[in-house]
């Protein structure tokens, strides 16, 4: 006998999208013996192919099966328009569970606007926390944890922050990382970027640089001289550095860029793997690409002065060495003398966090 169970997956943001892939693809292979009836709600949040289109046809991920279109606008402009538009879909059409993923501005207000009407929530990768209020992703997380019903963990970090936070054990299920079910299952079908031969790019003889945080690019000075401490301290090898809308609005007045450092468009997912896989290293202030490349055994140096993922810094390839510019020469002097933490993967980073949430979606029918 076949049970039902209705419940929205929620999506806003390029990162949701690789997140939920697996899990669509483990409720697809589950199929057979238990139905789970999903609704697949893309709230709009980001809206240009470059930041998501393309991930949905790379992934597989079926059409939306509702998009509230919310666009552009500051972070409480886009945080009412989603709960607007996701209230108005509950009311015509309820649902039995709201399962959200990640951090982004959608995560929270499709988690309020659940709970406000009386549906539960599960989050995926619940618990982590960087301790730091000023981003507005740790914001998301702690509002929508303080909301949550059901916890999916990516570490035992997280499970260590909601117990402190008082969170009982029978709510937390410790399930590893989607996102690394995502990689996993297209490494092989990464594929080289259109500008690959063009640029002459070699394995292991490139860099890759993203930075979208506020701390990092908001301001014209800090910027050039983090540019310019990487352009100068890479020793002459290519730089690619595949640019946030955010970051290009600051880049474009500044100048002097090296020969090297090559500005290109936010890349699909098959493409901005590729990349990052053949790297000599990757220089970011995202805290996801930490993850792959902890996975992927790429050095990985992170612009920021804490982490949400402490995993990738305890037992993978990250480290943190803070916003100041003049910290970026002795990461890279260790770098090129090779010696560079070879680092290792974290528990249950196996490609197989999504089958252990739907298999713990289907005991929430019993």
């Amino acid at each position: 006998m076949k049970l039902s169970l209705h419940f929205d997956i929620i999506a806003g943001a390029r990162p949701n999208f690789i997140k939920i892939a697996s899990i669509l693809r483990a409720i697809k292979i589950n199929s057979k013996d238990i139905k789970l009836n999903y609704r697949l709600i893309h709230t709009g949040q980001h809206y240009d192919e470059e930041m998501s289109g393309s991930f949905f046809k790379q992934l597989d991920i079926p059409k939306p099966d509702c998009n509230l279109g919310v666009g552009s606008g500051t972070q409480a402009e886009q945080t009412a328009q989603i709960m607007i538009g996701y209230e108005k879909l509950l009311l015509s059409s309820p649902s039995d569970l709201c399962l959200v993923v990640g951090d982004v501005t959608s995560t929270m207000a499709c988690a309020i606007t659940a709970q406000k009407l009386g549906i539960p929530v599960a989050h995926v990768e619940a618990g982590i926390r960087s301790g730091d209020w000023s981003m507005p992703e740790e914001i998301n997380r702690m509002v929508t944890d303080s909301i949550t019903n059901y916890f999916f963990t990516t570490s035992k970090f997280a499970n260590e922050n909601l117990k402190t936070a008082g969170v009982s054990d029978d709510r937390v299920f410790f399930v590893g990382n989607t996102m690394i079910d995502t990689l996993l299952a297209n490494e092989k079908r990464f594929q080289k970027p259109s500008f690959w031969d063009d640029y002459g790019l070699v394995k292991n003889e490139y860099f890759v640089v993203t930075m979208h945080r506020p701390s990092n690019v908001d301001g014209e000075d800090n910027l050039q001289r983090i540019v310019n401490e990487i352009t100068k301290l890479t020793r002459g090898l290519p730089i690619v550095f595949p640019v946030h809308p955010r970051t290009a609005k600051v880049l474009k007045n500044l100048n002097n860029f090296a020969p090297k450092l090559y500005l290109v468009k936010p890349q699909p997912y098959l493409e901005f793997n590729y990349l990052v896989q053949n790297s000599k290293a990757v220089i970011t202030d995202s805290g996801g690409i930490t993850e792959e490349t902890t996975v992927m055994g790429v050095p990985c140096i992170t612009l920021r002065d804490s982490t949400e993922r402490p995993e990738t810094v305890t037992i993978g390839t990250n480290e943190l060495i803070g916003t100041d510019p003049g910290n970026i020469k002795p990461a890279l002097d260790r770098l090129f003398a090779g010696e560079w933490k070879k680092g290792s993967i974290p528990e249950k980073w196996d490609g197989k966090a999504g089958e252990r949430i739907v298999s713990h979606l289907m005991e929430l029918l019993n």
